[in-house]
């Protein structure tokens, strides 16, 4: 049995890879591991896709200087800078989002964390997102306290963004004005309040095989059940601008190594979709079972209606 197939065995059986393990298996054949993501993907999750959209609702100015983001104000880019979206706008872009089928709807802000003014204004319009709309809201809003969480849950919000973005060794190389313990620190207080949590990273910072491994460990461990991979959009005026994009075959091999080390996990492929020439196929059939359509924050995606065609094709059924 060759090791591929021995480590299929082995998550079948109910076991867990090791960080050697997983280490090897980013080595093995490409066509080979992406079929036997998938397989991994159809016996723990079945035809089973998890598809939500996102709205900017904050954008710009953050005073952290996190080295991939647009909105950072340490760096100088296109991106918007606008406060935080009045009520009407949020509950309208749900409705819109919601009338093409998508069940999950994300709330996002920039800046290190919101201040307690702005989460009452976010839960009204959480609350009138759940009254009027029958759509699930996730929320982004930076590092908040169990207290803050709690507001959140308690207004309807059923989940929390908050990635990790790389592993704990590479962390400081990606950012220096809040900790990769902060970011844990805030997922567990998350937890603590009731919610589920989405967490995962961006691929491509300069980042080794080791730190994506270790990344997904980490989430492993915190046994987050939601992982966006982002695909780095190198955005001009930030300092990864020059970074070498990833290929599809790269990306591939990446979910398909999550999916060996997070067997049961919906595995999301987020920012940076847009720029697949497949649209993210190849790695839908490697392991990958979820995505955020539309657009992406500072960049664009594919829309609603395209990203449906597509999984209806593939034989996917769109459920929470």
């Amino acid at each position: 049995m060759g090791f591929v197939k021995e480590l299929e065995e082995k998550l079948l059986d109910g076991n867990q890879i090791t960080r050697e393990e997983a280490i090897r298996l980013y080595e093995e054949p490409l066509e080979e591991l992406c079929a036997a993501a998938d397989r991994i993907r159809r016996f723990f999750c079945g035809d089973k896709f998890d598809i939500c959209t996102i709205v900017n609702g904050k954008s710009g100015r953050c005073r952290e200087n996190c080295k991939y983001c647009a909105q950072s104000a340490y760096y100088h880019t296109s991106a918007k800078e606008y406060p935080l979206l009045d009520t009407e706008e949020i509950v309208t872009q749900a409705k819109y989002n919601a009338d093409r089928g998508v069940l999950r709807y994300s709330i996002v802000t920039s800046g290190r964390a919101l201040k307690d003014m702005e989460v009452d204004r976010m839960c009204d319009a959480i609350r009138a997102i759940r009254k009027q709309v029958d759509i699930e809201v996730c929320v982004s809003f930076g590092l908040l306290d169990e207290e803050q969480f709690r507001k959140v849950k308690a207004a309807g919000a059923s989940r929390v963004h908050n990635n990790l973005e790389t592993s704990r060794r590479n962390f400081p190389n990606v950012c220096t004005t809040h900790t990769f313990d902060d970011k844990v620190a805030a997922i567990k207080a998350a937890k603590s309040a009731g919610l589920s949590v989405c967490s995962g990273g961006i691929m491509g910072l300069g980042e080794t095989v080791e730190d994506r491994i270790d990344m997904a460990l980490a989430l492993r461990e915190l046994e987050v059940k939601s992982v966006p991979v982002n695909m780095l959009n190198p955005i001009p005026g930030t300092p990864y601008e020059d970074n070498v994009r990833l290929t599809v075959d790269d990306m591939r091999r990446i979910v398909a190594v999550y999916r060996f080390i997070l067997p049961d996990a919906a595995i999301r492929l987020a920012g940076g979709r847009g720029l697949m020439e497949d649209k993210g196929e190849g790695c839908f059939r490697s392991g990958a079972n979820a995505a955020i359509s539309g657009d992406m924050l500072t960049t664009a995606g594919y829309t609603i209606e395209t990203d449906m065609d597509m999984l209806d094709r593939m034989g996917y059924r769109v459920v929470l």
